[in-house]
């Protein structure tokens, strides 16, 4: 022992940095000194991410499992997302096993993954295509259809993290309890931050839950600088870090659930900041005139009945000649497409602001005939004006491309000299980016390859990505913001989107050498 306790720390802390996890705790333990060093390894940012493609579950965990923790690490966070033919209960269960009670987990089923493979490394893209067989169900051929595992890990010193669900009461009114939402984020980062801004939240929303409402108000509360992404759609399963937020689950549907990440106001000297940006690739535009709904049917929860008019004009549109001609005019013989429509609302969270939030939402459109137009969803009143938009191929095309110019500005900003380096981020030399997530629309099809932008960019970088049917990200540029008519008014956000790639990336900014020496 006598030998160890004369290692240089330097070299030690290179040895340090070649354990794994569980052995880099156990190494924090052995005395004072030695702890020293491990807080010194893991005084900046690190993710670690792995997709398997096995398709044994309890294989493909392993894989992953092994492959994010074979390096020091103390995880802070984890996010699992899965092929639908897996059990999302057991991989739940088989990951908040092996990372401990204290570490936050979300697991999610996915329409695909992205990631680098555990055993090969090379980076992936799947996305699975449910086949409807002539009775209504779904082929899943071949026998590994749908069957994989994306899990990315997290620690982020100066951050805390935690997850927060969206309640919905089983036996009384039934309806998501938004308000306390709002408050329990704002509560616990003004626990540990002092504030009641988060950096960041990534949200998963459950696929039967329309999450419109529910963004509007977020966007309505949260300031411009808090970072907003996820995926509106999924089945989940999330474990808090701490035993009091857990929730009876007899008692309350979890509609949606926030990985919230706050600033810690007791972060430790030496430490920098934690930086969240985001950046989007749309894959649809707008045409036609602007029009306004005159009555509007909801057909229970799932879709809504409505007229329309020109915005200006009394005459209600003949739809079915509306979508023959749309029809006629689309390059696609079967064109994806929505209407975007502007509603302005008060706030349910905040009644005292007079002035109404402006957001824009999407809705599919089922059909119509001569006098009502079908969409999927509900929400809309009369009197919200709204846009056709259909998926484009260009428009994707020059979006892609403007999303890998955005991560290249970012990446010259971030990282001017050096190349991004695993090693040098955790032994404090670098700052710079030093991981991302995508959330992906499947829709999108296979025409792109969505981590391009960002492993062409950063290509150390560790990189999670999930492929899913409706994506959120709140895009602080404005490039998914449709400019109202009246120049006094503001524009309408939007953070639910439809044929989008969503990228968040993390970064990093050491403290001032100036800290350092005080």
């Amino acid at each position: 022992m006598g030998g160890l306790a004369s290692v240089n720390d330097d070299i030690l802390q290179n040895i340090l940095f070649r354990l794994p996890a569980l052995s880099f705790a156990s190494a924090a333990c052995v005395s004072k000194s030695w702890n020293k060093v491990c807080e010194r390894v893991l005084s900046c940012p690190k993710l670690a991410s792995a997709l398997s493609l096995n398709p044994s579950l309890p294989d493909a965990v392993k894989e992953v499992l092994e492959k994010v923790l074979s390096g020091p690490i103390r995880p802070q966070f984890a996010i699992a997302s899965i092929g639908l033919q897996f059990s999302w209960e057991a991989a739940h269960q088989l990951i908040t096993e092996k990372l401990g009670s204290r570490t936050p987990v979300i697991t999610n089923t996915a329409c695909g993954i992205i990631g680098r493979d555990a055993v090969t490394n090379t980076m992936r893209e799947v996305r699975w295509h449910m086949i409807p067989e002539e009775d209504g169900s779904n082929s899943q051929e071949p026998d590994d259809f749908s069957r994989g595992i994306v899990l990315i890990v997290g620690f982020l010193p100066g951050l805390q993290v935690d997850t927060i669900p969206l309640l919905r009461p089983k036996r009384e009114h039934r309806v998501p309890m938004i308000d306390k939402f709002m408050m329990d984020i704002r509560n616990y980062t003004d626990s540990v931050s002092g504030c009641i801004a988060p950096a960041g939240i990534i949200l998963f929303g459950d696929q039967h839950i329309d999450m419109t409402p529910v963004l509007a108000e977020i966007d309505c509360v949260m300031p411009e600088e808090t970072v907003i992404v996820g995926d509106a759609s999924s089945h989940f399963l999330c474990r808090s870090g701490h035993s009091s937020q857990d929730y009876n689950a007899d008692l309350y549907f979890f509609d949606a659930v926030a990985l919230v990440f706050a600033r810690d106001k007791d972060k430790p000297h030496g430490v920098g900041e934690t930086r969240f940006h985001a950046t989007l690739s749309t894959g649809v535009m707008p045409f036609g005139p602007e029009l306004k709904a005159v009555s509007v049917t909801a057909k229970g929860s799932e879709c809504s009945w409505l007229t329309a008019s020109m915005n200006g004009y009394h005459q209600i549109l003949d739809i079915q000649r509306l979508l023959d001609d749309i029809s006629d005019e689309m390059d696609d013989e079967s064109p994806d497409l929505y209407i975007g429509v502007i509603q302005k609302r008060p706030s349910s969270i905040e009644p005292e602001k007079l002035e109404h939030r402006t957001y824009m939402a999407f809705y599919e459109v089922l059909g119509g005939d001569e006098e009502y137009l079908v969409v999927n969803g509900v929400g809309i009143k009369p009197g919200d004006t709204f846009l056709f938009y259909h998926s484009d191929s260009d428009t994707a095309s020059s979006s892609y491309l403007n999303a890998f110019e955005s991560l290249k500005v970012l990446k010259s900003a971030s990282s001017s000299k050096n190349p991004y380096s695993i090693r040098d981020a955790a032994a404090g030399d670098n700052g710079g980016v030093f991981g991302g997530l995508i959330f992906s629309c499947h829709f999108r099809g296979e025409s792109y390859f969505e981590s391009f932008p960002f492993y062409s960019n950063f290509p150390g970088a560790p990189l999670a990505g999930v492929v899913c049917n409706k994506e959120i990200g709140r895009d602080s540029t404005g490039s998914s913001m449709w400019q109202l008519q009246a120049k006094e008014e503001s524009p309408a956000r939007c953070s639910l989107h439809v044929c989008t790639t969503v990228y968040l990336v993390l970064s990093y900014v050491p403290p001032s050498p100036n800290l350092l020496t005080n």
